[in-house]
Parts: structure tokens; sequence; C-alpha cells
């Protein structure tokens, strides 16, 4: 039973099918793991263990394992705690929603309740999905399975430790400037954000809805292909929702890379990128390579003005949405105040961490009178030139890679007290959200202190199936991407 810890989910499937395990052993298996090992992690911040072996008792009796049309019915999964889950706590990270027991499910978590997965419980994350470390947390840090002096990336940690440690086979996560492709290249694993649109954000708390996609995390590119195949999907209570037929993004896994062209963008290998980083990256593109791929040189001039225009964008955006979260209709209320400004104030300040107001501030302040137009109206026109700047580059190659992170998980600390820093650990995954564009990253190795490198995938607008043929193909030859931290076995 331990090695279907470390199983695909294909594997998971077969077994399942062929009844050498059943839903409620399966969870019961990661339940144990969970806890046994997430006191040191702090990746799960909601279990039920009760609710979980009932839905696994459903997914043995409802006839859908093993389907053909069920392929993942009794796989456990794992949510990010920023997807609204039916009688779940959903807190998004923060003390604002600490008490908070959602009465729906988000559309991803209806989608797969419906492909038959066992939900395991609610993952850590970055209060309100911001931040790079999972140091925002209300609930605490999520720790880095290969190091636990280390973070695990953020904002979807929780996610990306949990896969790691394999206290989840997959789980979900969100993507707005970085936050499912940065934890998977800290903590070794394969993480996809699709093109802007392809999964539906109803019942996805807010962050900055322009930006926010939700997206699978997983050991493998064919684990995320499976996944991915049952989060999207049109949904009319989503205005940015598109309308498209259905795709299998497993169709192409198999087929070879002869005449696959890779952008190299110059502005991603040049300074800012660490040694470690860079030589498993080459490395990982030798392999390609060998693969029948060839490499060309691609510029995306704009890309520098990624994280400034970010940052006046998102900001924005949050200071809007979390305008909701006043201590009246729900979530956290301060104890004692005087009069209803007063209490607006007092709950906002008590129930927000240090983070949250920062980007609440700098959004009002752009989007004040006056500054409107010299930096909101601004960001947005640099906005299309970035995505202009990869429309161009499309058309010299099939997809563009890089580095995922410019460095290693860093120690606990080592950027918290300067924001700046921070910010700029997300330098090569913004811009793909400021273009709605669909990014990965792999496991491509292993840097300073023994800690893992992510390669970053980069597709065209709906290029998905590609970038994970291209990222299949690459773990059809190397083993990067089965590897365990140690103390996890």
């Amino acid at each position: 039973m331990s090695d279907l810890a470390n199983s695909s989910l294909g594997e998971l499937a077969a077994a399942l099918k062929a009844r050498k395990v059943s839903a409620v052993e399966l969870a019961t298996l990661f339940l144990d793991r969970i806890e046994k090992h997430n006191p040191a992690l702090n990746a799960y911040i909601a279990l039920d263990r009760e609710r979980t072996l009932a839905q696994a008792k459903a997914a043995d009796a409802s006839g859908k394992v093993g389907a053909q049309d069920t392929p993942l019915a009794g796989i456990p999964l794992a949510h990010k705690d920023i997807f609204c889950t039916k009688g779940w706590r959903t807190s998004c990270g923060s003390r604002m929603l600490e008490n908070f027991i959602s009465p729906y499910d988000a559309h991803v978590v209806e989608q797969l309740n419906a492909a038959g997965m066992v939900t395991l419980g609610k993952l850590n994350m970055d209060e309100f999905a911001m931040g790079s470390s999972n140091e925002t947390s209300y609930f605490g840090p999520v720790k880095n399975p290969w190091d636990t002096t280390r973070v695990p990336g953020g904002s979807s940690g929780g996610s990306a430790a949990a896969v790691a440690a394999r206290l989840a086979p997959v789980a979900t996560g969100t993507d707005t400037g970085g936050s499912i492709r940065q934890p998977a290249a800290l903590c070794g694993l394969t993480g996809l954000k699709p093109t802007y649109g392809v999964v539906s954000r109803y019942g996805m708390i807010a962050f900055a809805s322009s930006l926010d996609q939700a997206g699978p995390m997983a050991k493998s590119a064919e684990d995320c292909a499976l996944l991915l195949n049952a989060m999207a999907g049109f949904d009319a209570r989503d205005s940015t929702s598109l309308e498209r037929p259905a795709e299998n993004y497993a169709r192409d896994l198999e087929r070879p890379l002869a005449g696959l062209r890779i952008g190299l963008p110059k502005e991603f290998f040049g300074a800012g990128m660490d040694d470690d980083v860079r030589a498993a990256v080459d490395a990982a593109l030798a392999e390609y390579r060998k693969l029948g791929a060839s490499t060309v040189e691609v510029s995306l001039p704009n890309s520098g003005l990624s994280v400034p225009a970010y940052y006046v964008i998102a900001p924005a955006e949050a200071s809007s949405n979390l305008s909701r979260f006043d201590g009246v209709r729900y979530g956290y209320r301060a104890p004692d105040y005087g009069d209803l400004n007063d209490m607006y104030s007092k709950s906002r300040a008590q129930g927000f961490g240090a983070e949250v107001k920062r980007r609440i501030l700098i959004g009002t302040y752009v989007l004040s009178h006056g500054y409107y137009d010299a930096y909101y109206l601004k960001a947005q026109k640099i906005r299309r030139l970035i995505a202009a700047d990869f429309q161009r580059a499309f058309e010299s190659c099939d997809v563009i890679m890089g580095p995922t992170s410019p460095s290693v998980a860093f120690a606990f600390g080592a950027k918290s007290a300067d924001p700046v820093q921070m910010y700029l650990s997300d330098i090569y995954t913004i811009s793909t959200n400021l273009a709605g564009l669909p990014g990965m990253s792999l496991p491509c190795g292993f840097g300073a202190n023994a800690m893992p490198v992510g390669l970053q995938i980069i597709g065209s607008w709906f290029g998905e199936a590609k970038m994970l043929q291209a990222a299949h193909q690459y773990q059809k030859v190397t083993d990067w991407h089965a590897r365990m931290p140690e103390a996890m076995k």
C-alpha cells in the first residue's frame, strides 16, 4: 500500500479499477500520511477525516470507479483554501475568514466532485494569495518538504508542499503572478497555469480578477493533463469564462518532439539568475535538443516592466475586491467599536495581515483621483505591449522556455523585510499572467543545498496541450519529477 503514495494518477486509477485498493483505503492511506507528516509542514489547515471517508465510500458505491468517462473517480486530492468548498472552512489563509464555512462549491470543486474525486482537506496559502513564500498566512508558514528551514514558495505553498511530500496525489492551485509555477519549482513538482478563462473563477476568492487563474499541481505533466481535463470547462456564472469545445489535454503527450521550436528570451538569461539555476536549465535545454527540438533566441523587450506593471494592476484590483470584507455580512468583526466607521476600520485593521494591507493601500492610491491616469492606465498600456511581445515571439517558436524562479528556495525571513526583493521572486512568471498566456513549471534538477530547480514552459494562447507534450517527453527521459524528499518516505 505504501508505494501507492508515490504513484501517478494513471497507476492509482488502474489499482482502483482492478480492485487492488478501494477509494476508502486510498483516502485512509493519505489521511494517515497527513497525520504523520503535516505537523512538521503545516500544509493542511482544514481536515475532516469523517467527511473525507464518507465521500470515498460514496465513490466506491457510485459505479464511477474504473468507468471510462470518470478516470479520476475514487482518487484523493486537496484544495487550496482559496476555493469555496461546501461544508468546509474556507479561510483564504486569513483571520478575516477564519471561521467562514462555505455554503457552496466553487466551479472547480464542482467539476472535480463530478469526476468522482475525494477531498482530503484544505491547504495553507499566503493570505488572500498575496505572497511568494507562504510566510503571510494567518495560520503560520508552510515548510518546504526538501528542507523545513526554507520556504515552499507562494501563494500555493500548501498545495506544493502537500504534493511534494506525497500528502496528496494532486492538488488545486491558483496563479495570479506565478503562484502555481513558483512553488512548483521550489518544491520540485509540476504545476500549470492555463490560459486565462479556460478554468472558471466562480467560487475562487478573488485577489486580482483579470489575472487570477486556477490550475493543477501534480508530480508529472501527465497527471496535470488529466486533472486539467476535469477542471476546465465553461461556466456561465463567470463572465470571463471562455465558451469553447472541450479539449483532451493529454492527446499529444506521446508525440515526439522532432521539429519543436523552443524560444529562449534573451531577457530571461541575463543577470539576476543564480548560477545553479542557470546550470540546471541549460542541462534541460540540452536534453530537449537531444529529443529533436531546436532552440532560437527571441526577445521580450518589455518583460522588464512586468513587475512594476503587475504591482500597480494587481493591488488596484485587490483594493476593489477586498472592499467586501467590512465586518458587516460575513468574516471577522472587531469585538469593540464605537460607530459604523469605527467597526469598518477596526475589523479591517485586525482582520487583514500586513501584506494584504500594504497592497490595499497601494491599490487605493493608484486608483485615486489624480493618479489613475499616471499609474493604473499606464500599467494597462504596458500590459498590452507585453502581450504584443509574446505574439511576435511566437511567430518564430512554438513554446518559450527559461527559468521559473531566479533562485532555489530561500530561508525563512531572508526576503520578508524587503517587499521589493520578495516581489522580484516572480520576475519570470508575471508577464504570462499579464498577457493571459498559459505557463507551467517542471522539475529539471537540483541546485544549491540540494534544492529543486524549475524549468518554465510558456505556450501561446490555448497552447496547453503542446506545453504538456513538451514536458511529458522530457519527463520520460528524466526522473526529477519522480524524486521525493527523504524525510517523507
